[in-house]
């Protein structure tokens, strides 16, 4: 009975979380490739270039799908076993909610190790694949697209207008290409009408009709030069557009990127900013020494000398005889002038390793905090279906919803906040995890007891009781 049972609970657990998972990732891609669109649209992407940049962001999302999808499924199978009174039928047999999550704890924990595998082995595959491609989309030119009466200048060395484009998108009307060569003037061609196409070979041909081309030819460097003006009724320009081709970037460019690194990888870099923060102090410590020489009367005998209190309480300015005074602050300013401006290009190699030792040990904890937290939720949402026992979406997707916001919020302003050194990285990515963690805890227990957390009769019962006691006339 017990095998059946687990095998009831488990079927009934698989499918909506297929379900939800699909449904959670194409909404996060939709929301990514939105981000996205203005820089793809116009740049005569083929459908597979498209199609491998939406892989690669969907690959990517599975982290962040993954977790939506445990607390949804959970909340939907445990709150249709308990609108169709399976639940209730179980408890009645003696079998506790503990002993019914059982086999569904266990998946969730297979469900963290792949979450865990996928985050560090997969994700940072993707993310090279993905930001190497993102980057060759951004700096792609747009396609050709010339409009009319507007000086279209993205093809190199030339600059073209047109008047009038008729309908059938290649008669065009007062053409003027102006090429650049750099030198005194520019060549020019003007035409009454033409043709424009596209080749197969990636060129732009202009056959061109009644026109004019104006050339000047002789020394830039002189006025003395040759004007030239030449006649047409047919003239064929051929301008390459081999440049709007989307070109493919190495990736070894983007390897070093933490975003791109396993665990293994990241613990060495963290170790190596680690010992060059050490090597960064010894450093300094020997840099300043010139600039401190005070520092080596420290353990002299001079500090047990008993000075006045009247003394005490007197500037070191005054302390100090007319005649040098004005040499002695103008010395102090040029000392400290110059430690500081020998500290500063090491001050801001130190920051920028301080900052990327940070992102280091955030993207570390973000792999295993990514995966414990569809435990977590499991922890929340089996319990909470249990208790509001609404199946089907609709109830269902509201809590699941309204606590993934919140594992949302917590995790996101943990990771800024560890960012800014604000909360340590350890902090800012377990924020999320142990905020949630007792939230969890206490919805198992009240689920233990069968509490009527979520049952409005359970509140009108209450508020009942409130007024019944207000009503009832204080004892004298």
């Amino acid at each position: 009975m017990i095998k059946k049972l687990d095998k009831l609970i488990i079927l009934a657990f698989i499918g909506p979380f297929i379900a939800t998972f699909f449904i959670t990732l194409f909404v996060l891609v939709l929301q990514v490739f939105w981000l996205y669109i203005d820089d793809m649209v116009g740049k005569g992407l083929d459908f597979i270039t498209i199609g491998r940049f939406i892989l690669y962001v969907a690959a990517t999302l599975v982290p962040l799908a993954l977790p939506l999808a445990v607390l949804l499924s959970s909340i939907m199978t445990f709150g249709n076993l308990g609108e169709t009174f399976e639940l209730v039928a179980i408890k009645s047999a003696g079998i506790s909610l503990l002993r019914f999550m059982r086999p569904l704890f266990i998946v969730t924990i297979m469900i963290c190790g792949i979450a865990f595998l996928f985050n560090n082995y997969i994700i940072p595959v993707a993310q090279l694949k993905m930001q190497t491609l993102k980057y060759d989309i951004i700096v792609a030119k747009p396609a050709f697209d010339i409009k009319e009466g507007v000086f279209y200048d993205k093809i190199e060395g030339y600059v073209i207008k047109i008047g009038k484009k008729e309908k059938d998108d290649s008669t065009i009307r007062n053409i003027i290409i102006y090429e650049q060569n750099y030198n005194l003037q520019d060549n020019m061609i003007i035409a009454q009408k033409g043709k424009m196409k596209v080749t197969n070979n990636n060129f732009l041909e202009f056959d061109l009709q009644d026109g004019w081309m104006y050339q000047e030819r002789g020394n830039h460097l002189s006025t003395n030069t040759e004007f030239i003006r030449i006649g047409f009724k047919e003239y064929k320009k051929v301008l390459d557009l081999s440049s709007f081709k989307l070109s493919r970037s190495d990736e070894n460019q983007f390897k070093g990127n933490y975003q791109m690194l396993n665990m293994k990888q990241l613990g060495k870099n963290i170790d190596s900013l680690k010992r060059s923060d050490t090597a960064y102090l010894a450093k300094n410590e020997k840099e300043l020494k010139p600039f401190i020489n005070f520092q080596k009367y420290a353990d002299s005998n001079w500090n047990n000398i008993k000075i006045p209190e009247k003394i005490k309480a007197t500037s070191f300015l005054n302390l100090l005889p007319d005649s040098v005074r004005r040499s002695v602050i103008e010395h102090s300013i040029s000392v400290s002038n110059s430690a500081r401006t020998l500290q500063e290009p090491s001050a801001i190699t130190y920051e920028n390793e301080q900052k990327d030792l940070r992102l280091h040990l955030i993207a570390w904890h973000d792999k295993i905090t990514m995966s414990i937290i569809c435990l977590v939720l499991f922890l929340i949402g089996a319990p909470l279906g249990s208790i509001i026992r609404k199946g089907g979406i609709g109830l269902p997707l509201i809590f699941a919803v309204i606590f993934f916001v919140v594992f949302f919020l917590l995790n996101g302003y943990g990771e800024k906040f560890a960012k800014q050194e604000v909360l340590k990285p350890f902090a800012g990515k377990w924020l999320a995890t142990v905020a949630l963690l007792p939230v969890g805890i206490f919805l198992t227990y009240k689920a233990l007891n069968d509490s009527q957390l979520f049952n409005k009769e359970f509140y009108f019962r209450l508020l009942r009781r409130f007024r019944s006691a207000q009503e009832k006339p204080s004892k004298t």
